[in-house]
């Protein structure tokens, strides 16, 4: 019997929450030592070096049971698919249960599902917050944001953070971003840059979108009793009544989707909910037979061209690597 996934509505206490931000079940091999750094391209094994360097402080801080004054950042900047995430899952296993793992998205959706100040006071216990996919999409985030690492780092906790955007460039083309330079440039003190350079080693092998599913093939996936097949409007649908934070919660036991007549997307909140879902998809390890438009079509051109543009670049890469050839 296949899973249903259409409204699910799953509710997570505080503490639940705060256990969930652990390095996901797509990098369980992620460790200093399974980083292979491309030969051809030096940065990667510098920035080896530097995260490998940073974990071992902030273990030795931890075992001794006290954090630093004011505690040092790293943020590993680069494209997609050059190992920012295994670095940054090597950091989080290094440190062990003193750290927490996390995207920017689950961050803010922990600070929205339990207010600043239980957010503040649950991170402070950790040695070492580690957040993936830093980026700042509103003024909103880049307040909360601003203020909440400031307040930690002055607590003693180590943050390390990947993103492909520099950090004194984050929020160009979202908003306003020279009126909140103060707080972006605040932002960007805390860490210690590492460019890491290559080309997305999940197209390394092809720059090809894979040809949509036959509706057969989608339809087949509900004999899985792990899979779940929906039609892709009803999901978009459905996921805009589901807190952000929840996502993970709400694909819990997918271990495969069937998604029905896959439409291209115009509506930027539409697509940017489709994002945190792919995510979460993503970090399970769920492989996605789906018909319709390809994913290279799934984002209007007008939103692949504005100031979200490598997000939806990255839900597309991510698409790819999940989506199972029929």
């Amino acid at each position: 019997m296949s899973i249903t996934l259409l409204g699910r509505r799953p509710h997570l206490t505080p503490d639940e929450l705060v256990e969930a931000l652990v390095p996901p079940p797509h990098f369980r091999e992620a460790t200093f030592d399974t980083y292979r750094p491309d030969p051809d391209h030096s940065s990667q094994a510098a920035a080896l070096k530097a995260a490998s360097g940073f974990a071992a402080r902030a273990a030795k801080s931890a075992r001794r049971g006290r954090k630093r004054s004011r505690a040092e950042g790293l943020y590993l900047d680069g494209g997609f698919g050059v190992g920012k995430t295994h670095l940054l899952v090597s950091i989080a296993r290094e440190v062990g249960d003193a750290s927490a793992f996390g995207t920017f998205v689950e961050y803010t959706n922990l600070v929205g599902a339990l207010g600043f100040a239980a957010a503040r006071e649950a991170l402070s216990g950790f040695a070492v917050l580690c957040i993936d996919e830093f980026e700042l999409d509103d003024p909103g985030d880049t307040l909360l944001m601003a203020r909440l690492m400031r307040e930690l780092v002055e607590a003693g906790v180590a943050i390390a953070a990947s993103s492909n955007t520099p950090p004194g460039a984050l929020g160009n083309g979202r908003f306003a971003a020279e009126d909140f330079q103060r707080e972006i440039q605040s932002l960007a003190g805390v860490f210690d840059v590492v460019r890491i350079d290559g080309p997305d080693y999940r197209h390394r092998h092809t720059d090809e979108f894979p040809a949509p599913a036959s509706a057969d093939a989608v339809v087949a996936v509900a004999d899985d009793e792990d899979g779940a097949v929906v039609d892709f409007a009803d999901l978009v649908a459905d996921i805009a009544k589901v807190h952000p934070s929840r996502y993970g919660a709400f694909i819990d036991g997918l271990a495969r989707l069937g998604l029905n007549d896959v439409t291209t997307l115009t509506d930027q909140s539409q697509a940017l909910r489709l994002v945190t879902l792919v995510d979460r998809l993503y970090d399970r390890d769920v492989s996605i037979v789906a018909s319709g438009v390809g994913f290279d079509e799934v984002f209007s051109e007008d939103m692949l061209r504005g100031g979200y543009r490598k997000k939806y670049l990255r839900a597309q890469s991510r698409l790819v690597a999940m989506t199972t050839g029929e």
